[in-house]
């Protein structure tokens, strides 16, 4: 391997005792230092990828009728824990293999129809190596990412994928930050480019994170967050304005929904609506009945348009909206998204 001498740290106070650590700091001349020397350690494991063996590493997870396993031992066991759960957030069938506990009752998760990949900059990790056998025993195919040429793991695997490494930014070339950077970096492209190959669509992406924001976003419809049947503050036209003020304030949806003999909607009648009202009639709003002085003509939505397209819909010219009646196709009132509602739904 190459090699790239270490950016000039000065690391002289640490060996003189506590009494000296007040004197410790981090200048912005060091850091970018070390920012511009990891950039160069990278760019040299760009430049320097064999594309072949990437491209046949990654058929190779494309076409396994089986489950793609990762295992790793320490910092490289997060980065192979961390792949896997992003293939899984991206509908492969993938799992995180400890191959202590492998060997202890876990290999039994292997099958020939399975991949097992393993990630160790050495290529000579003891785990890794007493794994293989065990692993080979099960039929599954092997593939090794290691960044030490000639290494033993690579040899003994079905196959093996170099990750070019010049060294580590450590200043003493043995922490494993630049390692495992190129471990992430390579992994996270791969799954994108997985992704790709399957035509993994925005809705199925966010199928698998319904907590999410993304995910509330494509699998949400109005129905999922509408208020409906005693929920909704509904009057007849007829009714008058001040019989009905306990229910345009009680549900908690700023308006009166307004339906004929059939729950079809009518109109609605806001809070807005009753303070201008007041205003513009004083007294006489006591004999004012809400049809009178509701809008007809509001702005509704259907049940299974999209709650995100409620929200959108909220927010339109003329004026924003605090809620939408949701009404079905022969205009029958069958419930009311509110924005409060939205929002408190993660929206």
């Amino acid at each position: 391997m190459g090699s790239l001498p270490p950016p000039h740290l000065d690391f002289s106070s640490a060996n003189h005792g506590n009494e000296h650590h007040h004197h410790q700091e981090i200048s912005e001349d060091n850091l970018l230092t070390l920012f511009k020397s990891q950039q160069d350690l990278l760019n040299h494991f760009f430049k320097h990828l064999d594309l072949s063996q990437t491209l046949d590493f990654s058929r190779v997870l494309l076409s396994t009728s089986g489950t793609v396993f990762f295992t790793g031992v320490g910092k490289s066991a997060f980065v192979a824990n961390k792949i896997s759960q992003t293939l899984i957030s991206l509908s492969f069938r993938s799992s995180f293999l400890s191959p202590l506990d492998a060997l202890h009752g876990d290999i039994g998760a292997l099958s020939s129809r399975d991949v097992l990949v393993l990630f160790s900059k050495s290529g000579s990790t003891e785990e890794l190596l007493r794994l293989v056998p065990c692993a080979k025993a099960r039929g599954a195919f092997l593939v090794s990412l290691t960044s030490v040429p000639g290494n033993p793991l690579a040899g003994v695997c079905d196959m093996n994928v170099h990750l070019p490494l010049q060294r580590e930014l450590c200043p003493f070339n043995l922490a494993p930050v630049t390692s495992t950077a190129i471990q992430m970096v390579f992994g996270d492209t791969i799954a994108v480019a997985l992704m790709a190959a399957r035509n993994l669509t925005k809705e199925e992406y966010g199928a698998n994170h319904p907590a999410g924001r993304i995910g509330k976003s494509l699998i949400f419809k109005v129905k999922d967050v509408m208020k409906k049947k005693e929920e909704l503050p509904v009057c007849k036209e007829g009714d008058l304005i001040m019989d009905q003020l306990v229910e345009l304030t009680s549900k908690g949806c700023g308006c009166l929904l307004v339906v004929d003999e059939h729950h079809r909607l009518i109109g609605t009648f806001t809070d807005g609506d009753l303070r201008r009202t007041l205003k513009a009639s004083g007294e006489a709003i006591f004999k004012l009945s809400v049809g009178e002085m509701c809008n007809r003509n509001p702005r509704t939505i259907g049940p299974e348009s999209m709650a995100v397209e409620a929200m959108k819909k909220m927010e339109s010219p003329p004026s924003p909206v605090q809620f939408l009646p949701v009404v079905n196709e022969d205009k029958t009132l069958i419930g009311i998204v509110t924005l409060h509602g939205l929002v408190s739904a993660g929206l």
